[in-house]
């Protein structure tokens, strides 16, 4: 196995298949690269942050704290990356930053973001039921679509109200919703 030095050399050469072969190897070394990793996150270049990142979401026990970051950095992909990360590595603690990367301009961090809540399961629930209430319409979509795939009875409410919005978008995640909660049956008063 080649050093730390060299991986990372090779992880932020500009070559992406160098690259991905060096956030193997490094994510094999387990806890010995962490803090090379995390100090890559401080770079000027958004290219180096990735890699960064994409190593980290390699790891066994990766730290949330640097997914946390990717969420916030000013490079979408980063953000991207971040989420799809914490997509692999749900942790309930990032519950509150992934509900703020739902209204994320980047719509692909958005959608990823959303995938990460899915991933997170139950404890999710509460926020995403408040931003289908509160939110920007984009991020009620998203959440509206990760209650869909929760499954949560909790959510029930919400998307039958929803069920009386105008956007057909939001229209079918809440259908959706309850379909996967076996509430999709029709009523209707006999006459």
């Amino acid at each position: 196995m080649r050093d730390i030095p060299t991986l990372l050399a090779d992880l932020t050469s500009g070559d992406d298949t160098l690259a991905e072969a060096s956030a193997l190897e490094l994510a094999a070394l387990g806890e010995e690269a962490l803090p090379p990793l995390i100090s890559l996150l401080d770079s000027a270049e958004g290219d180096h942050r990735w890699w960064a990142v994409r190593a980290l979401a390699q790891c066994d026990n990766p730290p949330l704290e640097a997914f946390l970051r990717g969420l916030e950095d000013a490079s979408g992909e980063v953000r991207q990356c971040a989420a799809l990360a914490l997509a692999s590595h749900p942790d309930p603690q990032a519950v509150t930053a992934l509900i703020r990367a739902l209204s994320d301009p980047d719509r692909m961090t958005a959608n990823l973001a959303a995938n990460a809540l899915i991933a997170i399961g139950a404890e999710a629930v509460p926020g995403l039921i408040e931003t289908v209430h509160n939110g920007r319409q984009a991020a009620r979509l998203e959440a509206l679509r990760a209650l869909a795939e929760i499954r949560d009875p909790r959510a029930i409410p919400t998307l039958m109200n929803v069920l009386d919005e105008d956007s057909i978008l939001l229209q079918h995640w809440a259908e959706t919703g309850l379909e996967n909660l076996g509430l999709n049956m029709v009523y209707f008063k006999p006459e």
